[in-house]
């Protein structure tokens, strides 16, 4: 089992779903018989990795009462909790007490799935002498909704793209990262956010990406939580 800690961002207040969740995490919506976070804990538990730090939020007390120490399913779970909204950058921060002692960790947005083999993504990090963090990414059809991230052929991350009304494809944020240990001192205390506030400066400072090829979805509007009932069904 690779020693390697994964983070799971799921202290988000789920607002866009709310008409369909008004009392539940987004973590814990019901993809088929099991809560959405339960299909992220064996993706990485399939893959031989076993220690998590879960970031919770909004309503955290029900995901802590769902998973527990993890034992259920052959994980270690520990808690990160935020008193206070800390967006995805200031989450990973204040969990920086549970990860201090690794060289690089993996975080995972709680409201997105990707097919992704993690070792592959950590080796490839790894070959690149400089790299802070590196993005996982994927082709759509449709970029207009997700923004888009700008990659060079040796695989570094030049720059972002805001969401346009051009429905054209591109690489867009797969939500999976991997963070050495050097990256700390560019993730500022308090409420930040990553796309915001942190992967903009690290742009010419080790920053990369991969592309993905397997399956991707967002659970973070009514109408993609529908499509990850058909997608996710067997996951």
């Amino acid at each position: 089992m690779d020693q390697v800690k994964a983070v799971l961002l799921v202290g988000g207040m789920g607002t866009r779903l709310r008409p369909v969740l008004p009392s539940m995490p987004k973590a814990l919506a019901p993809v088929g018989e099991k809560p959405f976070l339960e299909l992220l804990v064996r993706q990485l538990r399939s893959q031989g990795i076993g220690q998590l730090v879960m970031c919770t939020g909004h309503l955290g007390g029900q995901i802590e009462r769902e998973f527990g120490d993890g034992r259920t399913w052959d994980v270690s779970i520990e808690y990160s909790k935020e008193e206070t909204p800390l967006g995805t950058a200031g989450a990973i921060k204040l969990a920086q007490r549970d990860l201090r002692e690794c060289r690089e960790f993996l975080v995972l947005n709680g409201d997105s799935f990707l097919g992704i083999n993690f070792h592959d993504f950590l080796a490839f990090h790894r070959r690149q002498e400089d790299a802070v963090v590196t993005m996982a990414v994927v082709r759509v059809e449709d970029a207009s909704q997700y923004g888009t991230v700008q990659v060079s052929e040796n695989g570094r991350v030049t720059g972002f793209s805001e969401k346009t009304a051009n429905h054209t494809s591109g690489l867009v944020n797969g939500g999976v990262y991997v963070f050495s240990h050097a990256g700390w001192p560019g993730i500022p205390e308090g409420p930040a956010s990553l796309e915001r506030d942190v992967f903009p400066r690290f742009l010419g400072r080790g920053m990369y990406a991969k592309e993905e090829h397997g399956v991707f979805i967002d659970i973070g509007t009514p109408a993609d939580y529908a499509r990850a009932q058909q997608l996710l069904r067997f996951a």
